[in-house]
């Protein structure tokens, strides 16, 4: 697993759904869902967006649970993410092999993944197997069977990855990473946890968890595909009407603490590459200076070949196949940050590159055309976006989740267009540091030779 995946599945809008980068490089040509996406509250509390596409026969449903590891304790760290794993491995009336036999009997799937911020639970079929696939996913999500044996297999195979994982320098940095940057907040412990905290849930932990976070008034239902919404709404009162309503647990949690002064990590692996995240906190989709730090980013390393980032460490120095950054936006905070590899003894040279091209965009106004190619591209790119039935159900969920409305798209679009030379300059200045900051290196220190800073 790369560095970027990793980051993006244990801080943000990760979870099997990759809402950092949907979010981040996502525009609009066409405000194609507010025409044509519904949003009600069903009578159980479940919050139903629905969008009919006719295009194919295939409809995706997508349930997501508010509250991932957000919800946990460092001691049970992994307790949101074991549980949906356990979803497909059995319920009350069903064997593992009875759900994944029936769905793949269909040429369907059916997910569950755990997150930072919520769990999802995904379904896909053809509109002739909806019923099949609702019965399915409802089962899945209302009883769940929990069994010993289940659960211990499920986290001999948790505690297996995780020993795997640290053996991969880029996991090994983004986890370091995350941890000096959010410190005790449930953001800066992995989603999948330790092997330590793995073996400290117990059934009765899983169990309580489900019944505390699996409630219809804390789920949001997305529906996309080639069915009209009466025919939504019977099957969900078909599938969920026994799903009852009762208090949430809701997170209640404390916003990350800044630091002063560089954390500089190092740690020795003896390997020829050296890979480095630099970074620091970030902000919340929810900031209104949102827009235009996707611009400034887009400028300075999110842009990919287009950014100044590649363009000087990759094109120009040679020192690197990939550099780039990303503001990491989710419900309670975010950070950013930027990774690459380069080899050990450019190391040094390559971190100071990101300081010396942190500081020129702090400095001095970006040129014209950087700031229109930046623009063109996050406005442009939005029909990519939507234009299957799972990327459109996967938008949908995140605008509610994260409170945007049915209008981000246009909004989106003409506060984008809005952006100037000077909002880039201001918000450079004011959410990218070059004093406060993390900075991990993965490397053969001896090798590397690295400037104490």
């Amino acid at each position: 697993m790369s560095t970027p995946a990793f980051l993006e599945r244990h801080s943000a809008i990760v979870s099997g759904i990759l809402l950092i980068f949907f979010f981040f490089f996502m525009g609009t040509a066409d405000a194609y869902e507010e025409r044509h996406a519904t949003r009600e509250i069903l009578a159980n509390g479940i919050t139903l967006l629905h969008a009919e596409r006719t295009a194919l026969p295939i409809i995706t449903v997508v349930v997501v649970i508010k509250g991932g590891s957000i919800l946990e304790s460092p001691e049970k760290a992994g307790l949101s993410n074991l549980v949906a794993d356990l979803l497909n491995e059995g319920t009350t009336t069903r064997s593992a092999s009875d759900i994944s036999e029936a769905i793949e009997f269909v040429g369907g799937s059916l997910h569950a993944s755990g997150g930072a911020d919520f769990v999802t639970v995904s379904l896909s079929v053809l509109k002739k197997d909806i019923d099949l696939g609702l019965d399915l996913l409802s089962d899945i999500i209302l009883n769940p069977a929990f069994k010993a044996q289940e659960i211990e297999r499920q986290k001999n195979i948790m505690k297996n990855s995780i020993i795997q994982q640290n053996e991969e320098p880029g996991i090994v940095a983004s986890k370091a990473f995350l941890k000096e940057v959010f410190g005790s907040h449930p953001y800066g412990w992995p989603v999948i946890g330790t092997v330590n905290s793995i073996d400290a849930i117990t059934r009765e932990d899983i169990i309580a968890f489900h019944k505390s976070t699996y409630v219809p008034n804390n789920a949001i239902v997305t529906v996309a595909g080639d069915i009209d919404h009466k025919m939504v709404r019977r099957l969900l009162d078909n599938y969920f009407s026994g799903w009852k309503q009762k208090a949430a647990r809701l997170p209640s949690l404390p916003v990350p603490e800044p630091f002063d002064g560089p954390r500089v990590v190092k740690i020795q692996k003896d390997i020829t590459q050296a890979n480095i995240i630099f970074g620091h906190l970030g902000i919340k989709i929810s900031n209104p200076d949102y827009y235009a730090v996707s611009v400034m980013n887009f400028i300075l390393g999110g842009g990919g070949f287009s950014s100044r980032l590649m363009d000087i460490i990759r094109d120009t120095k040679g020192l690197s196949y990939d550099v780039h950054s990303i503001f990491s936006s989710q419900k309670y905070g975010g950070n950013f940050h930027i990774t690459l590899q380069t080899k050990n003894r450019s190391a040094d040279t390559a971190i100071d590159i990101i300081l010396s091209e942190l500081k020129r965009i702090r400095t001095y106004p970006v040129l014209d055309k950087e700031l229109n190619d930046a623009k063109s591209y996050l406005t442009g790119s939005f029909p990519l976006r939507i234009d299957s039935n799972s990327k459109m159900a996967r938008y949908l969920t995140a605008v509610e989740y994260y409170g945007l409305g049915l209008d981000y798209a246009s909004t989106y679009k003409k506060r984008i267009d809005a952006v100037s030379k000077d909002d880039v300059l201001r918000v450079a200045k004011k959410y990218l540091n070059t004093k406060n900051y993390v900075l991990v290196i993965v490397a053969h220190i001896e090798e590397a030779a690295l400037t104490d800073r």
